[in-house]
């Protein structure tokens, strides 16, 4: 029988990532592709003893249906963190619980955006949130990161010159993939320009705890008096990624819309989840799990930054992140990228190439790499790798 799929998935390629990441069920292969964090920053013995408290005292809860919304003590446990912590939540705004960060993305463009409209990304970006927008085919405009940040003289012409733009997409925090941290002065100037032409601003922030040098900058999401900013958090990278827990802080006419939609798509985050959430942040020193992760990722980015520092020198260009999950390298001109990437694969190495992270098909000569998911010893292995393909290209 021959198949007929909906243009919004048929135009849709697989993840470059999540194909890459086959080759790594090879435990020979060297996980620089993948993203997950280490998983000696689970909690683990926390969780089994919140599980355990969970279905002796509260059983039926755990188990039944919930509100779309998220369940209430969570919901008001995370609106007072977040505003305790890091001024985010005005009398306008309301809080969703969500079947992780990812689907902020996916409920916001169903809410928000019809077929033809634009959706203004950071370019690169997360290709997850990226075949997101285009799966409701929105058009997608990018907006060049550099070291601080989107370009804002470069936005403001995208603005301009797109066809009815909706909202701009940013990670400001240790960028996916680039790994860039944007200013706070830029911050101001993008949430001047949504204002200014009247768009909103979709901030995607699951790396803001994994700072692990220099400091915090406010989010965008602190400075909304105007109802513009939709904020997406998620515990992934936090607590677990299993447990696919992430919130909204958004208008609450935002909110509301993008409840109907979730209601369309999976009725409620799985309510045991939320529970485990709401006592793990109830009963333990949320600080200080965040500072034991930040003193892991810490060893392991520095490891990985001073290795390619000493292995492939001058061979490529980079900026060290201040936190996150991820480095990306540029190679140079006269070398082809996807050659490059694939010989690292074929010596045991799996890097994911930059063209998965574009817009519209640009080129880049760069290429990301993890350092979470590896052991120590397997980034050091890795880097030296690299080091030896590094040498079929110059010379």
């Amino acid at each position: 029988m021959e198949y007929y799929f909906s243009k919004r998935i048929s135009k849709l390629q697989p993840s470059a990532i999540r194909e890459i990441l086959k080759a790594t069920q090879d435990p020979s292969i060297i996980p620089f592709a993948a993203g997950n964090p280490d998983a000696a920053a689970f909690p683990v013995e926390e969780v089994r003893k919140i599980t355990a408290e969970i279905f002796e005292n509260e059983p039926v809860t755990a188990l039944q249906y919930g509100v779309t919304e998220g369940y209430e003590p969570l919901r008001k446990r995370l609106a007072a963190y977040l505003k305790n912590k890091s001024g985010i939540g005005r009398d306008f705004d309301s809080i969703i619980v969500t079947s992780g960060a990812q689907q902020v993305m996916d409920l916001a463009t169903k809410a928000l955006c019809d077929f033809g409209d634009t959706v203004i990304s950071e370019r690169p970006s997360f290709i997850g949130s990226l075949n997101c927008f285009r799966s409701y085919g929105c058009r997608l405009e990018g907006v060049d990161v550099e070291a601080d940040g989107m370009n804002i003289e470069q936005l403001e012409n995208v603005i301009k010159n797109s066809q009815n733009p909706r909202f701009i997409y940013t990670i400001p925090n240790f960028q996916n993939p680039s790994g860039a941290t944007m200013s706070l002065e830029k911050r101001k100037a993008v949430y001047a320009l949504a204002k200014k032409y009247g768009l909103l601003i979709l901030e995607d922030n699951p790396y803001g705890d994994l700072r692990v040098t220099g400091e915090d900058v406010p989010s965008i999401k602190s400075l909304d008096e105007d109802g513009i900013v939709i904020y997406a958090g998620s515990f992934s990278k936090l607590l677990s990624p299993g447990i696919r827990v992430g919130y909204i802080c958004a208008p609450a006419q935002i909110a509301a819309k993008m409840t109907v939609g979730k209601q369309a798509a999976d009725v409620h985050t799985p309510v045991f989840s939320q529970m485990l959430v709401d006592k793990w942040m109830e009963q333990y020193d949320l600080e200080a799990h965040i500072e034991k992760i930040r003193a892991i990722y810490r060893r392991k980015l520095n490891l990985m930054c001073d290795l390619i520092d000493s292995e492939l020198g001058d061979f490529v260009k980079y900026v060290r992140p201040e936190g996150g999950l991820f480095v990306w390298c540029e190679l140079p001109g006269n070398v082809d990228m996807l050659e490059f990437v694939k010989e690292c694969i074929a010596n045991k190495v799996a890097l994911v190439p930059g063209t998965a992270f574009m817009i519209n098909d640009e080129h880049t000569n760069c290429f990301r790499m993890n350092f979470s998911t590896p052991s120590d010893e397997k980034i050091v292995e890795g880097m030296k790798i690299l080091g030896k393909v590094k040498e079929k290209y110059i010379g």
